[in-house]
Parts: structure tokens; C-alpha cells; sequence
């Protein structure tokens, strides 16, 4: 995951600063000089590193710290306000002008992800009730327009296309058509280049000339780290973007590009590609993404995640369940598909305090809630609205036909079984007033915990 190395380092080095009653300045010196070269080690930008911590040591050192009761927290506040103000200090939305279309040009390098992205973008829109329309301007990339017309129909948006024309014209029939057929949002899908050349450049100039859009936003691809912001400066200086798209934050990335591209170029990151997945795409939030790099989690995201992929109704008819301590196996199959949906069980367990920053990749195990769910399937319905009836015979054929062990099938009975004495419990005391809320988070450690078999004792959290 982006910023796995940075938020260890970090960690480290407020961790030996705990451990110190009083802070001197040579402790906040010292301090400092590793976090410049945690920072250098993530790829960001030498003088965006080392103005940094010179902005942290300056707070750093001040009185009010010094004398604090907890000096460490101190310097953690700081940091934490400072790699804010780095990334942007609020989250930058989209600008949507007072008569529609509002013309968005998408642009960057072959293999950032443009056009998938333009695709992730149209959904993200979509549920948030606009009508997308995607414009092929690409006639270069050998069948470019083909997989905008894939993406864009699993995305469930109009693609507009003209074969391979001029892409001036293309861009601007396609926002005739917009106006024409109620779209109230063009999504420009223009040409890449392997590297960056003029003749590119005039392509998007004329483009912009002649379209005028309300956004520009750069797709960049963060596992390039500083190269990624080398690119950025470079169209932001042929072209004045609006904003950028870092794609692949999921991966192995060190993370410097997010946190360098608006101190280099002055324009802030919009949004942030997490994932393979058309739903992977996210509002980059400053604020959040620093607590994550600090690994003081990230409620928030998880939540609006939550909002997203979980169905009210259900969850409302789950949560009766639980009270009533009718929950059985089918159930928990339902909830397993859910937590899918919001992601890795990894990036979920980072946006969870006290959890983040501690809970390392290579400590889940990610086919385990397949796993468990072949195990469920496996199972007669019968078997899984009563799970007491099955005996030694009934876990051998549920391990053959799952392909796992007989003790996987114990150990998903058991943990099933706590779980039960844990609802009836909570049965109980959620009918007193203000308590349900409890429920969905005991519920999830636990499902977290049965996702994870074989775990520090079966249970991760």
C-alpha cells in the first residue's frame, strides 16, 4: 500500500520520541533529521523535504512544546497539520460552471490510466446523480476507443465517438451532442504520448482553445514517483491544469508524488485511483490521507465507503438478526460479500485507530474470506441456517467439496459459535437507548476475524 514504508519510519521515530519525558533540542534535531530522510526515501522532492522540516523544527521548538506534558503528541500535532497544508489543507472539488456542460479534459501520458480513469470519474459522477458523457479524442492508441466504449458501458456511461477524425472536432460535436441530449457533464478522453513532445502539447492546446473546459485534470501515476511530478510540471506549464488524478495509491508506491505535486506545481490533487476496480476512486482528502500516513487511521473514508456499498435495508434486516440472535451463516456469506465490496481487508484495517500503522500486509491473508465463503457455499441451506446439525460426516464432505481441511470447518464453526454468544449478548444490551451503534463495529471485528483464519490467534484485530 502507498506510504507503507513512510508510515513506519515515521512511527519509528515517534516512537523513540515517547519514550523521552522532556524534549531538548537536540532530541527535536535529531528527530527531524529522520524524518528529511524518511521523506527522501518516499520520493518526495529534496526541497519540498527539507523546507518541510524546517517548518516542523520551527513549531517544533517553540515554548509551548518544550514545556508540554506530552512534548511527543506535540510534535505529532504538527507534523500532522504541516503534511496537511502540504497536500492542500482542504479537499479540492470539481468546478462546475452555472450553465451546463461542465466540459472536463482529461489528459496525461500513455499507460497512467487516462482512459480507465475517465471511465472511474463517470461512475463516481454518476452516483452522484449527474449524466456523464464520455468523448473518445484519442485516434492514435490503437484500439483507445474500443475499451472507452467497454469501460464506459461497465461504468453505465454514453460514449461518444466519431471513428478517427480530427480530435478538435471530435471534442467539440461531442459537447453539441451534450447540450443536445441532456448531458450535463463531457468527459474529454484525449491522446497520450510515451513521453512528453510538442506535437502533443499543440494537440491539447487546440483542444483547450477551442472547447474552453472547466477542468484539466492530469492523470499521473504515482508508481513513478518524482517523475510523476516532473510530468505534471510539464503540462501544467503547456497547458495551466486544474488539478490531478494519482493513480495506483494502492500499489507499492513510496508516495512522494502526493506529497510534492501541488508545492511544485501549485495544483492540488483532485482525486486519487486506489484499485483495479471501476468503484476504486476516491476525493483526495488532505487531512485523511495525512492521518493515514501518520497511521492514525481514517474513519471517515471508511465510512463513506460503508455508505457506498452497504444497502440500508438490508443492513437494517441484518441488524434485527443480530438482536434477535437470528443471524446464521447465510447472513454472515451476505456480510463477507459486503466487506468485499469496500476493498482489501488490509486498506480497511489501516482507516481503523488504533489498528492502523500497527497491522502489516504480509499479516493477512486476503484468500482467507474466499475461503471462508467456499466453506459457507459448501454447506446444504440447512446447514447454514443451523450449523449444529453438522456432525463429523457433514465436515468432511463440506472440507472435500471447499477444497480446505476439516479443522478449516471447525474453526469456522467455533468462531461462528463466539459470534452467537456475542449477539445474544448484545441483543441484550442493544435495546437500551444509544447502544445499537456498538453493534456494527464488534460485528465487523469479528467477521474481520473469521475472513482471517489462521491470524495471530485467529484473530486480527
Amino acid at each position: 500500500m502507498a506510504f507503507e514504508g513512510l508510515s513506519g519510519k515515521l512511527n519509528n521515530v515517534f516512537g523513540k520520541l515517547k519514550g523521552r519525558g522532556k524534549l531538548n533540542e537536540k532530541d527535536i534535531k535529531d528527530a527531524m533529521r529522520e524524518v528529511r530522510m524518511a521523506l527522501l526515501d518516499a520520493d518526495v522532492n529534496y526541497k519540498v523535504a527539507k523546507d518541510f522540516v524546517a517548518k516542523v523544527s520551527e513549531k517544533a521548538v517553540g515554548e509551548k512544546v518544550m514545556d508540554s506534558l506530552t512534548p511527543a503528541q506535540q510534535v505529532i500535532d504538527i507534523v500532522h497539520r504541516e503534511l496537511i497544508e502540504l497536500m492542500g489543507n482542504t479537499t479540492a472539488k470539481l468546478n462546475f460552471p452555472s450553465k451546463p456542460p461542465c466540459v472536463i479534459m482529461m489528459c496525461g501520458l500513455q499507460g497512467a490510466g487516462k482512459t480507465t480513469h475517465c471511465a472511474k470519474l463517470a461512475k463516481h459522477l454518476i452516483a452522484q446523480n449527474h449524466r456523464p458523457l464520455l468523448v473518445a479524442c484519442d485516434i492514435y492508441r490503437p484500439a483507445a476507443i474500443d475499451q472507452l466504449k467497454i469501460v464506459g458501458e461497465k461504468a453505465g456511461a454514453h460514449v461518444f465517438e466519431m471513428g478517427q477524425t480530427d480530435p478538435v472536432k471530435i471534442a467539440k460535436e461531442g459537447i453539441k451532442y451534450a447540450k443536445d441530449n441532456g448531458f450535463d457533464i463531457v468527459l474529454l478522453d484525449t491522446a497520450g504520448r510515451l513521453h512528453i513532445d510538442e506535437t502533443l502539447m499543440d494537440e491539447l492546446r487546440n483542444i483547450k482553445r477551442e472547447t474552453n473546459p472547466s477542468e484539466i485534470l492530469l492523470v499521473v501515476d504515482s508508481m513513478t514517483g518524482q517523475d510523476a511530478v516532473n510530468v505534471a510540471q510539464s503540462f501544467n506549464e503547456a497547458l495551466d491544469i486544474t488539478g490531478v488524478i494519482l493513480t495506483k495509491l494502492d500499489g507499492d508506491t513510496r508516495g512522494g508524488a502526493a506529497l510534492t505535486v501541488l508545492a511544485i506545481t501549485g495544483k492540488p490533487i483532485k482525486f486519487a485511483g486506489i484499485g483495479e476496480k471501476l468503484d476504486d476512486i476516491e476525493p483526495f482528502h488532505p487531512d485523511r490521507m495525512a492521518s493515514r500516513i501518520l497511521g492514525m487511521g481514517d474513519v471517515l473514508t471508511l465510512i463513506d465507503k460503508a455508505k457506498n456499498t452497504i444497502d440500508e435495508k438490508a443492513a437494517a434486516k441484518t441488524m434485527q438478526k443480530m438482536q434477535e440472535n437470528k443471524f446464521d451463516l447465510n447472513d454472515l456469506y451476505a456480510q463477507f460479500e459486503q466487506i468485499e465490496k469496500m476493498g482489501s481487508i488490509h486498506s480497511l484495517l489501516k482507516m481503523i485507530p488504533g489498528v492502523a500503522g500497527k497491522v502489516k500486509e504480509e499479516d493477512i491473508d486476503e484468500k482467507k474470506m474466499p475461503r471462508t465463503k467456499a466453506i459457507i457455499s459448501s454447506m446444504t441451506p440447512k446447514e447454514r441456517e443451523k450449523p449444529s446439525i453438522i456432525d463429523a460426516k457433514r465436515k468432511r464432505r463440506i472440507a472435500a467439496g471447499s477444497g480446505t481441511r476439516v479443522e478449516d470447518v471447525n474453526q469456522l464453526l467455533r468462531q461462528f459459535e463466539q459470534m452467537q454468544k456475542m449477539m445474544k449478548q448484545m441483543g441484550l444490551a442493544g435495546k437500551g437507548k444509544g447502544k445499537k451503534m456498538r453493534i456494527p463495529m464488534n460485528m465487523m471485528k469479528q467477521m474481520g476475524n473469521m475472513g482471517n483464519m489462521g491470524g495471530p490467534g485467529g484473530f486480527p484485530m
